[in-house]
């Protein structure tokens, strides 16, 4: 079994894949609906550079479906979203909704994301800072707006171990 390639970013190469991804823009949005967690970051970035103040999140999670014995791991992606947190139909109708999360690897999260957001009304964009197209499940759906293409497996600066455990052992 190979391991997959590993990517550290920092901060600054953060910054030139949101520089990246401005430009490409080629409507404007009423709203950004960030997903939760990865997209919290690059949202928030995202809006404060396109002075979007209607900002939304959604939590999405995908609980574990009975496995069959036949095909082992491909229940567990055929699993159905669940919505923990979304925003009422009445924030997205009739709105241009720009749907960011941090990457898009098998696309299930975005993807329920942005089939919701038209099923309340709204005009969505999907937008992530990195798309996999190697393991994506959409076969040729891709982000409408997306920084770099990888197979890498990213690891976001606001990854990195900062939980109570890691501060409390910090001498300042």
């Amino acid at each position: 079994m190979n391991t997959p390639r590993r990517e550290i970013l920092s901060w600054q190469e953060v910054d030139k894949l949101i520089d990246h991804l401005i430009p490409q823009f080629d409507t404007e949005f009423d709203a950004i609906l960030m997903i939760t967690r990865g997209g919290l970051v690059p949202g928030g970035l995202l809006a404060e550079a396109l002075h979007i103040n209607t900002v939304l999140t959604a939590a999405v999670d995908f609980p574990p479906a009975m496995e069959s014995a036949s095909d082992p791991g491909r229940d567990r992606l055929m699993a159905w979203p669940q919505f923990l947190q979304f925003p009422e139909a009445a924030l997205l109708r009739g709105r241009r909704v720009l749907v960011v999360d941090d990457v898009w690897g098998s696309g299930r999260t975005i993807t329920a994301v942005r089939n919701r957001v038209a099923a309340s009304a709204g005009a969505p964009y999907t937008c992530v800072l990195h798309f996999n197209p190697y393991r994506s499940l959409f076969g040729g759906l891709r982000p409408d707006y997306f920084a770099a293409s990888t197979d890498a497996h990213i690891v976001y600066p606001w990854e990195i171990n900062r939980g109570p455990e890691a501060v409390l052992l910090k001498d300042f």
